[in-house]
């Protein structure tokens, strides 16, 4: 059996109905043997057919794309060599020297590599653990994933969702509301005070 189609522009076709994909909302559905044909006001797609390229769903979409042609190079001459070391190549400073670990400054953490807003220092606490750490990140800014560098001590890695910086790790020891301890290195890290405008 095949479906007869009628889209909104008046232009009728059919096709089996074992090679239709239908992202719409229908408001009428027939079969040939039927009076009207089926009336669809958005797109119809037969599959194996190539839709148009989505557009980015965030700012963090768009911000991938714009990183992604920054090759190592490039991400020298940008960073200093303890940032680019933590960022780009996932390392890790040592507890209790760097700059933001015992900082009070109201303010939003930005990555250093793009700029993006990661975290506010509403949600930063005091760990002990000697790294800057929050209970919670801006938005969908940060992304996490499993990071198993360490064989018999699997961690899950945090990084920002616009340029992949790494940024350090998440636990969840932290305090409520989220339980969770995300915890950063200062190198991955800009602090803008509040009030003041860049």
């Amino acid at each position: 059996m095949a479906l007869r189609f009628r889209v909104c522009n008046n232009i009728s076709f059919s096709l089996p109905t074992t090679t239709l994909s239908i992202s719409s909302k229908v408001t009428q559905f027939r079969t040939l043997n039927s009076p009207p044909p089926i009336t669809i006001c958005s797109s119809v797609r037969a599959m194996g057919s190539s839709a148009s390229s989505p557009k980015p769903d965030n700012l963090q979409d768009a911000g991938k794309a714009k990183y992604a042609s920054i090759n190592e190079d490039e991400w020298k001459t940008r960073l200093t060599p303890q940032q680019f070391y933590v960022t780009r190549q996932k390392g890790t400073e040592r507890a209790f020297t760097g700059e933001y670990y015992n900082t009070k400054t109201p303010g939003t953490y930005h990555c250093i590599c793009c700029d993006t807003p990661l975290f506010g220092s509403s949600t930063k606490f005091d760990s002990g653990t000697g790294w800057p750490s929050y209970y919670q990140p801006i938005g969908n800014n940060v992304r996490s994933k499993l990071d198993l560098s360490i064989i018999f001590m699997p961690r899950t890695e945090v990084i920002c969702a616009a340029c992949d910086a790494h940024l350090g790790h998440v636990f969840d020891d932290g305090p409520q509301p989220t339980g969770k301890r995300y915890c950063i290195n200062s190198a991955a890290l800009k602090l803008k005070p509040e009030g003041e405008t860049f």
